[in-house]
């Protein structure tokens, strides 16, 4: 009996070991209250089940916590029981690091995202012990955090990419991870050509239950020399809600939305600038069409709310060119 739980005991602190996760982003969308994760390691379901999601815990309504870098499932349901509570992102990490399972604190990677106050809140930590390249970034409404990196280009490109796509915020985090996919991303998947070995994007809507997100994406291993990061693509595109964020504008034109979000009418007003023989077209989120306008005329431009609550988008043109686009909200 002894022998058995030393083995056990054994093989739990090994999966801990090859849970070295590594690039991945947290972040909240402050206008529709959605909360998402995502990310890649070299990592795969032959060393623990599910792959890499492990490290994920989404919360609708609340936030997002990564815990990585020698993963401890202990610790990630502490800092869980910790955003119940409602505790802000920094104090759930100054805790983490306080009450370590295995007083070892700095062999560990956190990021954490809520959105339950009104704004977003955000904190990341990044253990000195963890293996190089380890960084972090912290943003507005998102964190970005990897380790065994190829180096801080990584983690830049994600941020880039993130904050240069629009639509729907599972686009701009799958954007994010295509900013990462680069051959060693994490290095040791230099051998295998591929920038990691499993690959998950996550995104929960306020009122979700937590066992049932609104989008829920995972390649948990893919054929040799394939990335799950483009497996991941073929998902999301399968998905189609990344309409929006695969349009091109040649020029745009500063727009903004008020009220946002909408309720029964909304006006789109464009800077500087005085529609003239404009389409105004109004798409749902997965790219079905719900108005198109060539009656434009006046700045700003008022759009009757008569469709159901949720996100959409606006594209405005002028001679097949577009000139103005942006996102809004209906919400009663």
């Amino acid at each position: 009996m002894i022998k058995i739980t030393f083995l056990l005991l054994i093989l739990t602190h090994s999966a801990f070991v090859f849970s070295q996760d590594t690039f991945s982003i947290c972040a909240v969308d402050t206008l529709t209250g959605e909360v998402g994760s995502a990310g890649a390691s070299c990592i795969d379901e032959n060393s623990i089940s599910g792959g890499c999601i492990i490290l994920s815990d989404v919360k609708p309504g609340i936030g997002v916590i990564h815990s990585q870098a020698y993963w401890n499932p202990t610790n990630q349901n502490y800092a869980s029981q910790l955003m119940d509570m409602g505790l802000p992102p920094q104090q759930i990490i100054d805790s983490l690091v306080a009450h370590d399972v295995q007083n070892n604190p700095h062999i560990r990677q956190y990021g954490i995202v809520d959105f339950i106050e009104g704004y977003p809140r955000m904190a990341a930590f990044t253990g000195v012990n963890c293996d190089d390249y380890k960084n972090h970034i912290i943003g507005p409404n998102y964190t970005i955090q990897g380790n065994i990196l190829l180096g801080q280009q990584i983690l830049d490109s994600m941020e880039s990419r993130f904050l240069s796509t629009e639509g729907e915020l599972a686009c701009k985090l799958m954007a994010a991870l295509q900013g990462a996919k680069v051959i060693g991303a994490d290095t040791r998947c230099f051998d295998d050509g591929t920038s990691s070995l499993s690959a998950f994007l996550r995104v929960g809507q306020p009122g979700d239950p937590q066992n049932n997100l609104y989008l829920d994406l995972n390649v948990p291993s893919t054929p040799a020399g394939i990335d799950p990061i483009d497996s991941l693509q073929v998902l999301v595109d399968n998905w189609g809600g990344c309409f929006f964020s695969s349009i091109n504008a040649v020029s745009i034109i500063p727009s903004r939305v008020y009220p946002n979000p909408a309720k029964d009418f909304l006006k789109i007003t464009l800077a500087k600038y005085t529609p003239h023989n404009a389409l105004l077209e109004i798409f749902n989120s997965v790219g079905g069409k719900i108005i198109s306008r060539s009656d434009i005329s006046n700045n700003p431009i008022q759009v009757k709310c008569d469709f159901k609550d949720g996100i959409y988008y606006y594209l405005l043109s002028e001679n097949e060119e577009i000139t103005a686009k942006g996102k809004f909200l209906i919400s009663r």
